[in-house]
């Protein structure tokens, strides 16, 4: 025989032990084939589980509000049971779903009860949509359709099952059913003859969350979570408060909330760790606890202990976890203070094994002002820690969970729409009014000159890298905007090409809006710079996938180019090579831009020591990168460049070559001395002049490949659109066999 106990199987009913309180049927151990059963109504009791039924017919309510749960094909199941092969058939029941049975009875039943009367409404009943209505004991008088009748003919009559997201929804749709049913007796007209209980599930649904709180010192911060409970906005209540000091103020507020908590003072002399965590479980649980707060509570916890209250244990740190992680009281306020921190605030969080590590339920944030001290800081974060707690609770005793509560902000992302919406409108163009709030962006290629069938679509991606990693830490975000969209329409007009649109992704774990509105500000800037309309973006709130206060971008960026002009065209020995000056380190490199931040003992807030003019460190590094649509497009539109290269991650000796055939190669010799922030890294680094070639800009953000008689044309057109730097970096010459496609014959002058 196999037995199923609460998910325990086994192949021997000797393997588990049981008190049966009523007796097997006949046979019950004497049968020669493979026996199945669902055991249900186990209680456990000191001496093991106690099995009160173990049959379930279908004609019984537990079944009826099970089968409406049931995903799996009930015929496989019970063919699979017939055959002795249960284990091979995946029993699913639906996620997210609740059902709830109200059973309608003869008046009387389980006593004398009268059969025979009518009964009215099942119609209407049935048709109320998420409900089932079982027949137990009813009888159908009459031969025609139009003439049969369902009477009463038994005590237990009706099952009415209702179903829905939660239980509550479930329970309101059987009610609903249950009040369109009558049992009616014809002779004597009355229709009082159905009974049934109005508290099913009563105790499931209004339930107070059962609190104990765990506390050595004063408890400051309980003191809104007791008011929120009395008051009855929050759907909760303290059962028990415990503490390790004898004489702990906490103990006083756990008093004052009456006889009927229990607070204790437990002594932890003479028990170990294991034994006093013992002790506090044993209170609580006598209490009838189901969630633990700590509060300001100086002991480390058990493993038994976070074993036993796992998701039911929460504490407050007085930081923005996992900053400060294992620091307590005035020295974490220091800390922050010591690391010129802009921001600090509470967290909530699941109670582990691993000290401060648990999953993060509930922040608090707040500034850190001029002149903050450990105390003053302590006062303001101690203020968020009640709120927090209230906050925490709340989310607990909710019987729905939302988007919200599973980490994403819908009103945050509908703010954050309507608060970009000016910038991106200032981004309209011909072609696109960069409106938001459709399904995707619309662009009329007429209206911005094209014809189809003479028009090329270009294509580009790009993100920002590491670079958003200095403004996490320094909390400037707009450049990073611009960033991005240079990184994609730069790699545009390389093809030759004008870029038309540009769309966004912004990813994160936890939406701020303002902070996604600076980037997004950043963006439209770059596009405005850049002539190209910001027609749409994607903004994903994805918990648990960024840490707190990461973010990542993408952009997307479409540019046109007439079929006859795409670049690179015609590239060829003696066509002469000008750079334009980047602004800096552009967008690529920061990996190693950071380690070398590092490396100098320097923080993002440190005086910039390459240029006394940038202000900070971070100022520096987040200039943002340079875009080169405006003093290009009009050397693209006369046709006087063969080929342009975008000299990004790999540097000049990786990118150039992209844009040149197998049978030429680059002469550099006209390389400009390297700007100061790249002097810097090249001598913190140590690197030679070819890995700074093929990792960094080294000062050039773009090439053009111009033909020899067009280089006076190209400069003054270049100077027109307000470039005042052009630097004659080199020749295209012949190339020998695996000759390399960039040689340097000028060495990297130092300007630092």
């Amino acid at each position: 025989m196999c037995v199923c106990v609460k998910g325990i199987h086994t192949h021997s009913c000797d393997n588990v032990n049981l008190s049966v309180h009523s007796p097997p049927p006949p046979n019950f151990y004497s049968i020669s084939s493979c026996c199945y059963h669902h055991l249900y109504n186990i209680r456990l009791t000191p001496n093991g589980p106690s099995m009160l039924e173990y049959n379930c017919r279908f004609g019984d309510p537990e079944t009826q509000v099970l089968l409406p749960l049931l995903e799996t094909d009930l015929y496989e199941i019970m063919i699979a049971c017939c055959a002795g092969k249960l284990d091979s058939i995946d029993v699913r029941f639906k996620e997210n779903f609740s059902a709830a049975t109200v059973v309608c009875s003869a008046k009387g039943y389980p006593e004398t009860y009268p059969k025979g009367m009518i009964i009215h409404g099942l119609d209407d009943a049935s048709d109320v949509e998420g409900v089932k209505v079982y027949h137990a004991g009813t009888i159908v008088n009459g031969n025609d359709a139009d003439q049969r009748v369902a009477r009463c003919n038994g005590g237990r009559v009706l099952a009415v099952t209702g179903t829905g997201s939660n239980l509550a929804n479930a329970l309101a749709l059987s009610y609903k059913a249950v009040n369109h049913i009558t049992f009616v007796d014809e002779s004597t007209k009355n229709d009082g003859l159905m009974h049934y209980r109005t508290d099913i599930a009563k105790g499931a649904i209004r339930s107070k969350l059962r609190i104990g709180v765990l506390g050595s010192t004063r408890g400051t911060s309980l003191i809104p979570v007791m008011e929120a409970c009395a008051n009855g906005t929050l759907h909760a209540e303290i059962v028990a408060v415990v503490s390790d000091r004898s004489l702990a103020p906490i103990l006083e507020k756990g008093r004052s909330l009456g006889v009927t908590v229990t607070t204790r003072f437990v002594s932890a002399k003479g028990l170990t760790r294991e034994q006093y965590d013992a002790e506090c479980t044993s209170v609580f649980v006598g209490a009838g606890v189901e969630y633990v707060l700590l509060v300001g509570y100086m002991r480390i916890l058990s493993k038994g202990f976070t074993d036993y209250w796992a998701g039911r244990c929460i504490n407050v740190h007085p930081s923005l976890l996992p900053k400060h992680s294992g620091g307590m009281d005035l020295a974490v306020h220091q800390a922050v203070i010591n690391n010129n921190e802009t921001e600090s605030g509470c967290t909530i969080h699941e109670v582990t094994e691993e000290v401060d590590g648990g999953p993060i339920v509930v922040q608090n944030v707040v500034k850190i002002c001029s002149g903050e001290t450990a105390e003053s800081l302590k006062a303001k974060v101690q203020a968020l820690e009640g709120p927090a707690f209230i906050e925490a609770i709340r989310k607990k005793c909710k019987t729905t969970v939302s988007y919200a509560d599973a980490g994403v902000s819908i009103d945050a992302g509908n703010s954050l729409v309507e608060l970009i919406k000016p910038s991106c409108k200032a981004t309209r163009r011909p072609g696109c009014d960069a409106e938001l709030g459709g399904f995707g962006g619309l662009f009329d290629l007429a209206a911005a000159g094209y014809k189809s069938e003479d028009t090329i679509i270009i294509g580009a991606t790009d993100g920002v890298g590491t670079k958003l990693r200095v403004a996490h830490l320094t909390k400037k975000h707009e450049s990073v905007g611009i960033d991005l969209v240079a990184m994609c329409v730069n790699d545009l007009i390389v093809a030759g090409g004008e870029p038309l649109f540009f769309l966004d992704y912004f990813a994160t774990g936890k939406l701020d809006v303002e902070e996604a509105a600076s980037v997004v500000r950043g963006i439209a800037e770059g596009c405005r710079q850049a002539g190209c309309g910001l027609i749409g973006g994607e903004t994903a709130e994805m918990p648990s996938m960024y840490a707190p206060g990461d973010y990542d971008l993408a952009g997307f960026s479409v540019g046109a180019v007439h079929r006859d002009r795409v670049l690179p065209k015609n590239v060829s020995a003696g066509n002469i090579l000008l750079g334009l000056p980047s602004s800096g380190i552009h967008s690529n490199g920061f990996s190693l831009v950071r380690k070398l931040v590092e490396k100098a003992n320097l923080e993002y807030i440190s005086s910039c020591p390459w240029d006394k003019n940038a202000g900070t460190v971070g100022d520096s590094l987040l200039t943002p990168t340079k875009i080169y649509v405006k003093c290009c497009l009009p050397l693209l539109n006369e046709e006087l460049l063969t080929g342009l290269s975008h000299i990004t991650g790999g540097g000049l000796l990786e990118n150039l070559p992209r844009s040149l055939p197998s049978n030429v190669k680059a002469e550099i010799t006209g390389h400009p001395p390297l700007p100061s922030v790249f002097s810097w890294m090249k001598q913190i680094s140590g690197v030679d002049d070819r890995e700074m070639l093929r990792t960094f800009n080294c000062g050039i953000g773009m090439v053009l490949i111009v033909k020899k008689d067009c280089v006076d044309k190209v400069k003054a057109l270049l100077r027109e659109a307000g470039e005042e730097i052009i630097y004659d970096l080199g020749v295209l010459t012949d190339r020998e066999g695996t000759e390399e496609q960039v040689e340097m014959k000028s060495i990297l002058a130092e300007q630092y």
